[in-house]
């Protein structure tokens, strides 16, 4: 399989790799409560910032070395969040999906076009059986985005995580491959970007 070739672009979106010059976009998009409150991370620091950035430049993509995908999203020039991919087991095929968008763009359908993308993506070019999503039990808008990429809520687990000082639920979505090509009018590359 030839490398993936990067950056990838939608209908409004170019998602591309994480660079050195998004350190204080990313930090900007993580750092204040609204974005934070339903993630594992407090607030991102500067210094953090740099660290998550330079830990997602080498995740482009699933079949390398990393077994990840970290991809911004930038919409008219401007980085307005991330998703990221990840092999969870490698050998059977199964994969994590995540997503963060910068508030200032929720509601206009960014999310599910850039998330539904990468979803579509891997299970079009990698060998995966399944791909899950896990989030805050309170993060509705996050939980919406996955049923709208084609995932089943397959369960909501009662107070289970320990999360900045409670206890939380934690919701998981997942869908299989074989859900995904019994879709229709699934989001898709319309080309590469240059």
């Amino acid at each position: 399989m030839t490398a993936l070739t990067l950056p990838l672009a939608t209908e409004r979106l170019i998602l591309r790799a994480h660079r050195e010059s998004d350190v204080q976009r990313m930090r900007e998009i993580h750092a204040t409560e609204d974005v934070t409150r339903f993630l594992l991370d407090d607030p991102w620091t500067a210094q953090f910032a740099a660290e998550k950035v330079a830990e997602r430049i080498p995740r482009t993509d699933l079949a390398g070395e990393t077994g990840a995908l970290a991809l911004v999203i930038e919409h008219g020039g401007t980085a307005i969040g991330l998703v990221l991919i990840w092999l969870t087991d490698r050998e059977r095929g199964v994969a994590e999906i995540g997503w963060v968008l910068d508030p200032q763009f929720s509601g206009q359908g960014f999310g599910v076009e850039a998330a539904g993308t990468v979803l579509n993506l891997a299970f079009d070019r990698y060998p995966l059986h399944r791909v899950v999503a896990r989030m805050d039990g309170r993060n509705l808008a996050s939980a919406r985005l996955a049923a709208a990429i084609g995932m089943r809520q397959e369960a909501h687990l009662r107070q289970d995580w320990w999360s900045k000082g409670e206890w939380t639920d934690t919701v998981i979505f997942g869908v299989l491959a074989s859900d995904l090509r019994e879709r229709p009018g699934r989001p898709s590359l319309h080309r590469r970007a240059g």
